[in-house]
């Protein structure tokens, strides 16, 4: 990835980008009324935050800087680029290494507020943004940032990086650099009031280092950034460790005081939970993120949590819990019809899982904003809302407009049998029928697929469905795979079923087309792995995205929701109602959370006393 570019392919990436401050003049004068330039932009609203705050409330005073934290990660990595398709990362080299314009404030649904950039510009109609890169910023080589950086990591990404970035940044018209501290970004004219931000979160790479060539290929060449770590030590696939910088250019500013804590950060590699929780109690790893029921019920009875070595800690969040589900890859024959798939979906039999694996400890996911103002679970539809489907008869369930419709459950007993009449009543509309003891389709053939999966805790949940699924006559087939293979079928879609999950935010935007969205259906790499092709989807996503007050924002997310909800895409599962996470007592953490739950980076090492 890195290696001097030379300076042809660097004049021909900013080739693009106009010098010429006349112009940029003209551009202002065209674009509109426009707010003085600010410390900080929200989607919705202002920031709370005035410029030049202390730091943010997550980030105690109170840290202490030194010593060393190991965290681990499930898997393995062949590539230090996360920025590509190819290869499968290390664990956080955004933030640890490479750092953005601008730094999300987790207390906010998405405000962002400034860090290479010390003040951020946009008209109201958010045609255009303008940054003013702080004459501090450094990468970690001493080279200062320069706004031909940045205009170098927009063209970089947009031709070259992963699908998201290539979308995401080709909306971008012109870019002009008017002087070396100033760069403007010109957006097309799609209406898209997220894209100031979305260049905001662009991470900003070296271009006296970085080869356009040979970005594309996966490296074990350690990058250099701006972040407030190096890395120093890459055992691949096992290991990953990160170094402070003890010359970190923006140490003091409010929006990285308290967060940048640890001397040295260590990934250690596991190849499931079991062996990770392990390692975990023999002090090996420090901090452990805990989503097992079981575990968390019953299997901290070890002398270190006895004695306050280690303790357990719960946080509530704000936010929406996410979906996570068994993915139907409508690309295939078999899920094309939406009754099939929500046959399926009603045979999950979530009561008695959850009452004999996990000790009633989940709660039953339906919405894909599950838990939060942005879900239609339960809610009937707006004005606005109806407004925005009014287009789009039919695609919404009656009883998913009305508010009515919850998953399908049972009595819990494993034998309930009222969601096998409701499954073959959708499968007989479907076409399918019982020969024998199989399913069958008009043709004759059986109704048969593969759950593909890559932990043990998947596996067994695959057989429970499995089970439920066989009382049907459906025949499945499991097959766990190694964390490579899993995503290179991941990446091509070369699946039946998956079990995945979609974490979700205070603010969905762009990242939704990248997830949800016909162009994605048809995108390798993308997140859409169930191959949703549906155009109220899209105009729902282009919604939310051009909303400009919080209430129409909402309206389009809940209508967006209802769509997919509709759509049955997924066999939704369960979400825990907070998280859960064992720390060894020699890691501290503030008081107080944000919005967002827990912030491992305002964590810091308090000794072996823990003190």
């Amino acid at each position: 990835m890195t290696g001097r570019a030379t300076p042809r392919k660097q004049g021909l990436f900013r080739r693009t980008a106009c010098l010429c401050a006349t112009m940029l003049a003209i551009g202002l004068a065209l674009a509109g009324a426009r707010a003085e330039p600010a410390s900080g932009i929200a989607m919705h609203g202002t920031p709370a935050l005035a410029s030049g705050f202390e730091r943010f409330d997550y980030a105690s005073p109170d840290a202490r800087t030194g010593g060393r934290v190991t965290y681990a990660a499930i898997g393995s990595f062949d590539s230090l680029n996360p920025l590509i398709v190819k290869g499968n990362a290390a664990q956080s080299l955004r933030g640890y290494v490479y750092e953005s314009l601008m730094a999300r404030g987790l207390d906010e649904p998405f405000t962002l507020y400034g860090l290479i950039a010390d003040s951020v510009d946009t008209p109201d109609d958010r045609s255009s943004v303008t940054f003013t890169i702080d004459p501090r910023a450094r990468f970690s080589d001493g080279h200062p940032i320069t706004a031909d950086d940045v205009v170098f990591s927009w063209q970089l990404l947009r031709d070259h990086g992963r699908p998201n970035h290539r979308s995401y940044y080709s909306k971008v018209k012109t870019a002009e650099t008017p002087d070396e501290r100033t760069v403007r970004f010109v957006f097309d004219a799609d209406g898209d009031r997220e894209m100031p931000l979305i260049m905001g979160l662009m991470p900003v790479l070296p271009a006296h280092l970085v080869d356009p060539d040979e970005f594309e290929k996966t490296t074990l060449e350690p990058p250099v950034g701006s972040g407030p770590y190096k890395l120093v030590e890459v055992n691949p696939g096992a290991s990953i460790t990160y170094a402070r910088d003890p010359d970190y250019w923006a140490a003091d500013r409010g929006v990285a005081r308290g967060l940048t804590n640890f001397d040295e950060i260590r990934f250690e590699y596991y190849r499931d939970e079991n062996s990770l929780f392990e390692a975990f109690k023999k002090g090996l790893v420090d901090v452990m993120l805990d989503e097992d029921p079981t575990r968390w019920a019953s299997g901290y009875d070890f002398p270190a949590v006895n004695d306050g070595r280690v303790v357990k800690d719960t946080f509530a969040d704000g936010t929406p819990k996410g979906m996570n589900g068994f993915v139907f890859n409508t690309r295939r024959p078999i899920f094309a019809d939406a009754r099939v798939r929500e046959a399926l979906a009603a045979l999950f039999d979530f009561e008695w899982v959850n009452h004999t694996y996990f000790f009633d400890a989940y709660r039953r996911t339906a919405s894909y904003f599950e838990a939060s103002e942005l879900s239609a679970r339960g809610r009937p539809a707006s004005e606005a809302e109806k407004a925005l489907l009014a287009p789009f008869p039919g695609v919404v369930r009656p009883a998913i407009m009305d508010g009515s419709y919850q998953p399908v459950a049972t009595d819990g007993s494993g034998r309930d049998r009222g969601p096998l009449r409701k499954a073959m009543q959708l499968l007989t509309d479907a076409g399918l029928r019982m020969q024998g003891d199989r399913l069958v389709d008009a043709a004759g053939t059986p109704l048969t697929f593969e759950i593909l999966t890559k932990t043990r805790d998947q596996e067994r949940l695959a057989l429970a469905f499995k089970r439920s699924l066989a009382r049907l006559g459906i025949d499945v087939s499991i097959r766990t795979v190694d964390s490579a293979q899993y995503q290179r079928r991941l990446q091509g879609f070369d699946f039946d079923m998956i079990q995945y999950f979609w974490p979700a935010s205070l603010s969905p935007g762009n990242e939704q087309n990248f997830r949800w969205s016909s162009a994605a259906a048809a995108q390798e790499g993308s997140f859409n792995f169930a191959g949703v092709h549906e155009p109220a989807a899209d105009a729902m996503i282009q919604a939310m995205i051009a909303a400009k007050s919080r209430e129409d924002f909402v309206a389009a997310v809940r209508a967006f929701d209802r769509v997919l909800m509709s759509g049955h895409y997924v066999v939704p599962l369960y979400h825990l109602p907070e998280q859960r996470v064992a720390r060894w007592a020699r890691i501290a953490r503030p008081e107080r959370a944000s919005l967002y739950g827990y912030v491992l980076q305002s964590w810091w090492y308090a000794g072996e006393d823990g003190k």
